[in-house]
């Protein structure tokens, strides 16, 4: 079950506006939405049932549209970047306008290697209900968050681990780093990486 250039193109087109989305990742299954759109966001928020104070990472579906948004990071924190995306990777980092930013850059092979196309930014969460385990399957999608989304795009089976989250905001000044999640990748790897 291949995704194809025209999914990218519909996931393009409904990242533009309003729009939201169920997309599969190389994790699990996540909805998406244009982070710039209010509308959109609140969409996401309510059909979730997540409180809007808790946090959502921004998706970029390659890794060169995300270095390029990513100006104020430093030189160790953009090594870290390339070493760890893409991959099963959430990188809380120091936002471009202050704060704190997750960021997220699946690894997109066959059979979703046609989204690595997309080149609009999303905000993007598990699609579960708030508290509800990540979904696999498509079928694990909750029939509210299909049916609430404007588009639904089926990758098959998905791994089913939520990314590791690693905090990487003081990684730059200190080298300090620390797993907010464990997920697919184990602190070992991560270790070699970072220390």
């Amino acid at each position: 079950m291949s995704l194809a250039r025209r999914d990218a193109t519909r996931l393009q087109e409904c990242l533009a506006g309003d729009g939201l989305a169920v997309i599969p990742t190389d994790t699990v299954y996540g909805l998406a939405c244009n982070p710039q759109s209010v509308t959109a966001v609140k969409r996401m928020h309510e059909l979730k049932g997540r409180p809007t104070t808790k946090p959502s990472a921004v998706m970029f579906f390659a890794p060169a549209p995300a270095l390029d948004a990513l100006t104020n990071l430093g030189p160790r924190t953009r090594a870290a970047f390339k070493t760890l995306l893409p991959g099963p990777v959430t990188l809380l980092l120091p936002g471009p306008a202050g704060g704190t930013l997750g960021v997220r850059v699946p690894r997109l092979q066959e059979p979703l290697a046609a989204l690595t196309a997309v080149r609009s930014p999303a905000l993007q969460s598990s699609a579960n209900l708030s508290g509800e385990p990540a979904p696999r399957r498509l079928s694990d999608v909750p029939p509210r968050l299909r049916e609430g989304a404007d588009l639904v795009l089926d990758g098959g089976e998905l791994p089913g681990t939520a990314s590791t989250v690693i905090d990487l905001t003081e990684y730059e000044r200190t080298g300090a780093w620390q797993i907010v999640r464990e997920g697919p990748i184990a602190a070992p790897a991560i270790r070699r990486v970072l220390e």
